[in-house]
Formats: C-alpha cells, structure tokens, sequence
C-alpha cells in the first residue's frame, strides 16, 4: 500500500502523533509527501520514503554513469536544483520536532477560530472545524440545506475579492456535485490579526447580501475563484512593442 500524504504527511507526526496512518501498519510500503505545501518548504519540494529496498521496483531506478562509476537515482534522469530540498533540511533541524509542532499547532488554532466565527456568521454547516486530529489546518463550510440566505457562496466569495480576499467556493465532486461549499486553509503567516480581519469583511459581505439581496445569482465560474480544473479566470495580453532597428530611434520618439 502507497501512501499520498500530501498536506497530512508534514502535519500529523507533529499534531496528532497518535494517530496510525504510517509505516506501524504493515500494509503500509511507501508513504510520500509535499515539502512546500506544509513542510515550510520552498515550492518543488516532494519526497517519497520506503519501508525497505526490495520494495521499490528496479524498473523505476535510473542507473547513470556519473563521474567513472555507476549513481542509482529515482529522480528525474537530469540535473536539478538542490536549494528546496536544503531549505526543507534545515527546517527539519533548526526548528525540531517542538518547533514544527508550534508552528502547525498555531495554524490549526486560527483555523479552529475561524471556523467558530463562521458558524456564528450565517446559516452555514462547518465540514471541517480544523481540529488536527481530524484533519488539515482548513475550515470549509456550506449554506443548510433548506435556507435561502438571498446569496449563494459564490456571491459571498466574488463579494470578499472586493476586499482583497482569495476565498474560493466551488462544488463538490462527483455525487455532490451540486452542494457547493466554500474553504479556507491556514498556512504560517495567516495570523490571528488577519483572521479577524477576515472575518470582519466576511461580516460585511453578509451584511451588504442582507441589505441587497442578489437576484441573479453567480455561478461557480462567474465567481472567478481558483481551482485546480482550471486555469486563471482572466488572461490579458498586450501586443508586443514594435522595436526599431538598432542604430535608429524608435518611431515617435525625441
């Protein structure tokens, strides 16, 4: 058994150590994980660990003949740059197994004070509250069932970039997909002052929603919020400045 700890893999041995999801399950042969999502870790960083050799297929180790003698790697068969992965390093052993934990245990506390904010705001169902023994850092939400607040989360997510905030509301997939929630992930440097900021303008979204209730309601692309099915909801292009020769000024110039 393979196992993507994606997010989960940087945050659990710190947060929720008592929780079996590693190699203490026999089944368990590979586990790997994304350095720059929790691991405080420059973007790139992703590793992948095995409980023993004999468990990583030969196919799938490049043999290069480096320097007069044979280098068994199972990176991409090139040169790449190390800073991520050094930077990952000293993460790891500058700031130990205490200071990871303070770290990742602030970010699930003003993702815990979020989520008690937002229940208090409107008529929403907390999915994910950020409790780490349950799960990442992130609270989501959805509208009940059987309320009809006059917005949708869409409405509420294009209302908060007015104030500057990225808060995306999308569906669910397949078998939910019309149950739209909205989602919040708490990384370092969201900090306690921000999310009161935070819930400050979600306060005024609400209450501008309550003053004029929409009646065109947006759809998940008109919210123009980030997905991963897609790319920027906006693309601008410029044509490209005609250069003069060289030796000659260009056209409407001194």
């Amino acid at each position: 058994m393979h196992v993507d700890a994606a997010s989960g893999g940087c945050l659990a041995p710190f947060c929720a150590p008592d929780l079996v999801w590693d190699f203490r399950l026999p089944r368990v042969k590979s586990i790997s994980a994304s350095g720059h999502k929790f691991g405080l870790a420059p973007l790139g960083v992703g590793w992948i660990l095995w409980r023993d050799k004999k468990d990583l297929p030969d196919d799938l180790v490049f043999k290069s003949n480096y320097l007069g003698g044979e280098m068994p790697t199972f990176a991409i068969n090139f040169s790449r740059p190390a800073g991520q992965i050094n930077a990952q390093y000293d993460n790891f052993i500058r700031l130990g197994r205490d200071g990871n934990r303070k770290v990742y245990m602030d970010c699930h506390h003003t993702a815990q004070y979020l989520a008690h904010e937002i229940a208090k705001l409107g008529p929403f169902d907390l999915l994910c509250d950020g409790d780490p023994e349950k799960g990442l850092p992130a609270v989501t939400w959805k509208i009940k069932e059987g309320v009809a607040p006059g917005y949708t989360l869409f409405d509420l997510a294009d209302r908060l970039r007015v104030r500057g905030w990225q808060v995306p509301a999308y569906t669910l997939p397949s078998n939910l997909q019309n149950v739209p929630v909205q989602r919040i992930l708490v990384r370092q440097g969201l900090t306690r002052d921000l999310a009161q900021i935070l819930i400050d303008d979600l306060r005024r979204a609400i209450a501008h929603f309550a003053k004029h209730p929409v009646n065109a309601p947006m759809t998940e692309a008109e919210a123009g919020g980030f997905n991963h099915g897609r790319g920027p909801s906006l693309w601008i292009f410029a044509p490209a400045p005609k250069l003069a020769p060289i030796g000659k000024p260009a056209p409407g110039s001194a």
